[in-house]
């Protein structure tokens, strides 16, 4: 899976939309929105639901991810749910669909502050606060998906966290018999690793948006101390000495020839064979990095071969990167009973089917209670445990997600300086900060 910021162009037509609805978003950080409503009823997951139609909207990337939940769902409570393919790109086209009026009852979506703010939530979705799934979540699964206040995402997959993923035999071979405890032990790795003709890391800035990751490992203490808060508040900026900082560090480590030499062009599914054969030695990506292995190794394989690690400026700390395909959100649609019956398919979902979805999808549990299925390499174990104490992401904590991977590949390719990177990342910031209403633009 991989995950982009909104594309300026995307979020601006999107902001568009339901601007021209006469729509005003309630953003994180904007003190005048409304707060959201509290569910109190929580129908039983089993309770029969004849003549009930629900529509959930998806994108092609989970558009398989809840047939055997939905199969489940209408042979116990008889309902139906219709089930929509919103064609790419779906955080574009979602909205603008929603703009003319349409609007499903359920929905797939990032569960980030930033894209649950194009959806208006607190006016347009149901709050999942005190649903009964929640306290049988992990902790850190239970903080997410909130906005002022108020829970609207339904976690239903564990978000991806960002680490490398290195080679334990390149490792070896350099000399390297732990993984660093800080960056500065990582690009002193990186020169050994460089030394013995091996790429370092490998780049995919070909497909543009992993060159996103490494500015934002670099700041995951700072946004532990509220960074992208301030940044969403104008009292921070791309171009202040922080996050320009972790743009020159970049651009050092390229200039460094840390990379593989094909890095402009090279693709993203082209970094896992290339970790697995010892091409390179690292890979920096999200915890579904392990899916493309697992698309060419078998878990024992990659068990054996490759391990894990969370890297930051001054630690091990892990950066929370929520994907399209953790969570669902419901909307309010005027009609009780559809609703009701919404919240009762996540609680279906998430209480009675949970244990045999874990299982078939192969994936981590979120919920302690239910086992973590065999097969799930030890990589993405361990990735998901460092979600308790990692940062949040600037998908996860920025008010609204410009193309800073778009300027950073561009820098990549010698086209941008960090200087201007960071100048017209924050001008596109700016400029759909203005679109959504936030305060202090």
């Amino acid at each position: 899976m991989k995950t982009r910021g909104l594309s300026r162009a995307a979020a601006a037509a999107t902001c568009g939309a339901l601007l021209l609805a006469g729509c005003s978003a309630g953003n994180p950080g904007t003190s005048s929105a409304p707060a959201g409503p509290v569910t109190t009823a929580w129908p039983d997951p089993g309770a029969g639901l004849q003549g009930v139609t629900l529509t959930l909207w998806m994108s092609t990337q989970t558009a398989a991810m809840a047939d055997n939940v939905i199969k489940s769902f209408e042979a116990k409570t008889g309902a139906k749910i219709t089930k929509v393919v919103i064609p790419d790109v779906y955080e574009t086209n979602a909205p603008t669909k929603l703009a003319t009026g349409a609007k499903p009852d359920l929905a797939t979506w990032q569960p980030t502050g930033s894209m649950l703010a194009l959806l208006k939530p607190s006016t347009d979705l149901q709050s999942l606060d005190g649903a009964p799934w929640l306290a049988r979540q992990t902790p850190a699964i239970q903080k997410l998906g909130v906005v002022n206040g108020h829970h609207y995402a339904a976690f239903v997959n564990v978000p991806s966290v960002l680490g490398v993923f290195y080679n334990k035999s390149v490792f070896q071979k350099a000399g390297i018999t732990s993984p660093p405890k800080n960056f500065s032990e990582l690009l002193a790795d990186a020169q050994k690793i460089k030394a013995k003709g091996v790429a370092p890391f490998f780049g995919a800035a070909g497909d543009q948006w992993p060159t996103q990751w490494w500015p934002q490992v670099l700041l995951a203490e700072a946004s532990k101390k509220g960074l992208w808060e301030r940044v969403s508040q104008n009292k921070e900026k791309f171009t202040d000495p922080e996050i320009l900082g972790a743009v020159r560090q970049f651009q050092d480590m390229v200039k460094q020839g840390l990379f593989n030499q094909d890095d402009k062009t090279s693709k993203y599914t082209e970094s896992g064979p290339a970790l697995l054969k010892g091409e390179a030695a690292m890979v920096l990506q999200l915890t579904s990095f392990a899916s493309l292995m697992q698309s060419t190794a078998d878990t024992a394989t990659i068990d054996r071969e490759i391990g894990w690690f969370p890297i930051s400026k001054d630690g091990n700390i892990a950066t929370s990167v929520p994907g399209g395909d953790n969570a669902l959100v419901a909307f309010k649609t005027g009609d009780p009973k559809r609703e009701a019956g919404a919240r009762q398919f996540l609680r279906f979902w998430l209480e009675t089917y949970y244990p045999d979805y874990v299982k078939s999808a192969g994936t981590v549990s979120i919920e302690p209670a239910v086992p973590t299925p065999a097969g799930v390499p030890e990589a993405v174990k361990q990735a998901t445990a460092a979600l308790d104490d990692a940062a949040g992401s600037m998908q996860q904590n920025a008010a609204v997600n410009p193309d800073f991977y778009v300027n950073l590949a561009n820098m990549v390719n010698g086209t941008m300086t960090p200087e201007q990177v960071t100048s017209t990342t924050q001008s596109q910031f700016a400029q759909l900060a203005q679109a959504l209403g936030i305060q202090g633009f």
